[in-house]
């Protein structure tokens, strides 16, 4: 990502993606850009990126498996053509998305997740061009959704946690060389950033925007920019306070950032602001030598909620305090499904007298 010292970090990632999204527009139909321009006030550069990619798998599938228009190019397609299209076309591109190959022939397969959500810009899309009478036809709305399974939350345990942290504080002992090296070099950072998301439940992309100016020790608080650009203050406790001050007071201090990035509160060893993979790479390195379960920045936000909600049964306290705009999110993870009381219900039927 490019840097300017002159911008905040949630600027910088907002003018880097409106760039990447013009120049993911400039590869789809010219008629397209008046959809993505509709829906610019109420979705994120981010967003219309996701998007704009879906319509490109659709639009390439055209290109490639109907023979209407195997004489096309990209820029050839009108509005106009959206109509030719039948629902029957619909259900063969629903198909076509469960595996297929990328314009640079990478096999592509999709989840029913990522199949939902690639049907649901395509009727977003075609509902646009349909609402404003430039064509009459909408095929999407005949062809049934793909059908969403519930699956199991994946969350860390109580003990988990400790034993998580334990390690990033203790494992040093069984490294050498480089490994170690560069183990005690980040251990500090690594312990804070770990318990900051396992104490507060923020988003990796909050974190990583993080500046030495949004932490406040008299009220121990960060603020932080949530979805959609607004910012909240998200408090935390004694365990968070005192692995951000050991950060702080050590590990940061002894750093000269590069420029532009001087105010950034976690820094790579680049000297630069940490990114979200690298926190995502991180947290599954450390994670992955306690737990077999498949552990990323947002399960330890999972972790929080659930453990938040167990100790309050306040959903609408775990809502605010997740940044969750609408509660019914915030029930579906952490309320409707309580693993304590399924625990407790394994040992109430008994199979034989003690």
């Amino acid at each position: 990502m490019a840097s300017n010292s002159n911008n905040t970090y949630q600027k910088q990632v907002y003018i880097d993606n409106t760039i990447k999204l013009r120049g993911v527009l400039n590869t789809l139909p010219e008629f397209a850009k008046d959809y993505f321009r509709s829906i610019e006030p109420t979705s994120s550069p981010k967003t219309r990126i996701s998007y704009a990619y879906d319509i490109r798998v659709f639009f390439q599938f055209l290109l490639n498996e109907n023979p209407a228009f195997k004489n096309y190019t990209m820029k050839d397609f009108r509005v106009s053509d959206l109509e030719r299209i039948t629902p029957l076309d619909i259900e063969e591109y629903q198909e076509y998305l469960k595996v297929y190959h990328s314009s640079n022939d990478r096999e592509v397969t999709n989840t029913e997740k990522g199949l939902s959500r690639k049907m649901s810009s395509l009727r977003s899309f075609y509902a646009y061009y349909h609402k404003r009478n430039l064509i009459e036809k909408n095929p999407t709305i005949l062809v049934n959704m793909p059908k969403l399974h519930e699956k199991a939350i994946i969350r860390m345990d109580a003990d988990e946690v400790a034993r998580l942290l334990d390690y990033v504080e203790n494992c040093g002992s069984t490294l050498t060389g480089q490994a170690k090296l560069y183990y005690e070099k980040t251990k500090e950072r690594d312990i804070a950033i770990l318990t900051l998301l396992l104490g507060t439940g923020i988003r990796v992309s909050e974190c990583v925007g993080l500046d030495l100016t949004d932490i406040d020790f008299n009220n121990n608080g960060i603020t932080v920019t949530r979805k959609g650009g607004n910012q909240s203050v998200v408090y935390f406790g004694d365990e968070v306070e005192k692995a951000l001050r050991n950060y702080l007071e050590n590990s940061r201090k002894a750093v000269t950032p590069q420029p532009g990035y001087e105010n950034a509160l976690f820094l790579s060893t680049q000297k630069r602001r940490m990114s979200i993979q690298a926190i995502e790479n991180m947290v599954k390195k450390y994670a992955s030598q306690i737990t077999t379960k498949k552990i990323t920045p947002h399960k330890l936000r999972s972790t929080y909620g659930t453990a938040l909600y167990r100790e309050t049964s306040d959903i609408y306290l775990v809502a605010d305090v997740l940044g969750h705009k609408d509660v019914n999110t915030t029930k579906k993870h952490y309320a409707a499904s309580d693993e304590d009381r399924r625990k407790r219900a394994a040992n109430i039927v008994k199979l034989r007298e003690p």
